[in-house]
């Protein structure tokens, strides 16, 4: 597995299969826009198969915060440690900074306390018909 913080060599195409159950999934066209609009990222890319299996994404004012919105990998590459992997290279880029904050669902807690983070309380506001990112 290689792991990489650019989308250098990514195209559209390799980032097919993403948002599984999404019911207005992205486009591999928006997908590529949030990926390059994002601050941080890291992506899995599986080599052999040219193609992206993993990735995470950070939004930062590069000074205090960061929130994490996106950790996805696809569903034929789970339970490999590449969202552990994509998760702790996320981290690591982040190290710098206050605070770093994400929001999950309740059975994922004690994935991302294994990582050290805390449970925490939030708000939420969500445009579903906006979901797809048109």
């Amino acid at each position: 597995m290689l792991y990489k913080n650019s989308l250098d060599g990514v195209t559209e195409e390799m980032l097919e299969g993403f948002f599984v159950d999404w019911p207005n999934p992205p486009s591999p066209a928006t997908h590529r826009k949030l990926l390059k609009n994002s601050s941080y990222i890291v992506l899995a890319l599986d080599e052999d198969e040219n193609r992206v299996v993993g990735f995470i994404t950070a939004v930062s004012d590069k000074v205090l915060s960061a929130y994490v919105p996106l950790l996805e990998v696809l569903p034929d590459y789970k339970n490999q440690g590449i969202g552990k992997e994509l998760v702790n290279r996320m981290l690591k880029q982040l190290e710098h900074l206050y605070m770093i904050d994400l929001c999950c669902d309740e059975d994922l807690v004690p994935y991302y306390e294994n990582f050290g983070m805390m449970k925490g309380t939030g708000m939420l506001f969500r445009n579903y018909d906006r979901q797809a990112g048109n």
